[in-house]
C-alpha cells in the first residue's frame, strides 16, 4: 500500500536525492546524490526506510507538505523545527531528529535553520528510476520530479507506514580541519603553495552551488608545469586549482572530467561536512595519508552505529534540550 502527498509550499532549493548514480560517468552524467548522505541515511532511518532510499534534500527554505491520502511515517534529520497541524484541528510543535507520524488531512510546516536538511519517508520517494538512481540533476533536467526542484502543486507517492513515533539524538559534525589526500597533480605546486594550502583559512564563495564551493584566499602558485592538465577524471571531492590560484572543491553534480591540476582529494569521511559549508564561512584542510584516510571512514562508520542505537521511542527519551548540549559520546557523523 502507498501514501500519497501534496505540496502546499515548495521551499527553496529542494529536491529529491538518494544515494546517487553510478556507472555512468564515462557517459558525462554526474553521480549527484545527496549532499550529505549521512544526514540522509539517518532521516530513512527515522522513517523506517532503507538508508539509501530516495528522500528530500532542503538547501535554503523548507517545504510545506500535506498527507493526502493513507498514512506515513517522515523522518526529520538536520536544523528543522516546525508544526504539524492535524487533520482534527489539533497543533504539533516538532523539532528535527524523529519520525513522526502523518495522515489524511495532515499538514506539515517546516522551518530550515541551516541547512542541508533531509525528510525521509516510510519505504521511500516512489518516483522514477533514471539510470539507476532517483537522484534530481536539475542541469540536465533529469532524476526526481522530471528533474527540477520541488514546486507548488507537486505531488508524490511512498510506503504507507503507521506504528509508534521515535526520536534520536542529533548528528553533529565535527569541527576539524577538512582532511585531504595530496595529488594527483601535487606536482604542478610549487613547494609553498603545497605548504600555504594546508596553513591558511579559506573563505566560501557567494558563487559555490551543488556542483562545487569557490574558496577565496591567498592565491596558489603552480610551478613551470602551469595549472592546466590533460583532462582526466574527476570526482566529488576533488581539489582543483585554475590559474588564478584560488581552489574549487568540486561536490555531487561536479563535472566528470576537468583539465585544472588537482592538489588534492578530500577524503571520504569528510565529504559530507562539505553540504553544510556556506558563503562566508571559513575552512582548513590538513593532508592525510592513505592509512589515515581508511582509519577515518571505519571510525565514521562506527560513531554512525553508535548514533542509530540510540533511537528510542518518542515516549522513553523526549528531552531534546538535553541532546543539543552533545552529551552522546562519539555521535557525530558517519557514512
Amino acid at each position: 500500500m502507498t501514501a500519497r502527498l501534496a505540496v502546499a509550499h515548495p521551499g527553496a532549493g529542494v529536491t529529491v536525492q538518494d544515494f546517487g548514480r553510478t556507472g555512468f560517468r564515462a557517459l558525462g552524467v554526474p553521480v549527484s546524490g545527496a549532499l550529505d548522505p549521512v544526514l540522509l541515511a539517518a532521516a530513512n532511518i527515522l522513517a523506517g526506510a532503507p538508508e539509501d532510499a530516495a528522500g528530500l534534500e532542503i538547501l535554503l527554505a523548507a517545504p510545506e507538505l500535506r498527507m493526502v491520502e493513507g498514512a506515513a511515517r517522515i523522518g526529520l534529520a538536520g536544523d528543522l523545527s516546525g508544526a504539524i497541524l492535524r487533520a482534527g484541528g489539533g497543533r504539533e510543535t516538532i523539532l528535527s531528529w524523529r519520525g513522526l507520524v502523518l495522515r489524511a488531512g495532515d499538514t506539515l510546516t517546516l522551518k530550515l535553520g541551516r541547512g542541508p536538511a533531509y525528510l525521509g519517508f516510510s519505504g521511500g520517494l516512489d518516483v522514477p528510476n533514471a539510470l539507476g538512481s532517483r537522484s534530481t540533476f536539475m542541469r540536465a533536467g533529469f532524476g526526481g520530479l522530471d528533474g527540477h526542484a520541488l514546486q507548488g502543486g507537486d505531488a508524490f507517492t511512498c510506503g504507507a507506514a503507521e506504528g509508534d513515533e521515535c526520536r534520536a539524538p542529533p548528528l553533529v559534525d565535527e569541527a576539524d580541519p577538512i582532511r585531504f589526500m595530496p595529488g594527483p597533480q601535487a606536482d604542478h605546486f610549487t613547494p609553498e603553495a603545497l605548504a600555504l594550502f594546508a596553513a591558511a583559512a579559506w573563505r566560501v564563495g557567494a558563487d559555490s552551488d551543488r556542483m562545487g564551493l569557490r574558496l577565496a584566499g591567498p592565491r596558489l602558485v603552480h610551478n613551470p608545469a602551469g595549472a592546466n592538465i590533460v583532462s582526466d577524471g574527476a570526482t566529488p571531492g576533488a581539489i582543483q586549482v585554475p590559474g588564478d590560484g584560488q581552489p574549487i572543491v568540486l561536490r555531487a553534480d561536479c563535472q566528470t572530467s576537468g583539465g585544472y591540476a588537482k592538489i588534492g582529494c578530500v577524503i571520504a569521511a569528510d565529504l559530507p561536512r562539505l553540504a553544510h559549508a556556506a558563503p562566508g564561512d571559513a575552512m582548513r584542510f590538513a593532508p592525510v595519508d592513505h592509512a589515515e584516510a581508511a582509519a577515518a571512514r571505519r571510525q565514521a562508520r562506527e560513531r554512525f552505529a553508535q548514533w542509530r542505537a540510540q533511537i528510542a521511542p518518542a515516549g522513553v527519551w523526549n528531552d531534546q534540550s538535553l541532546w543539543t548540549e552533545n552529551l552522546i559520546s562519539g555521535a557525530t557523523s558517519g557514512e
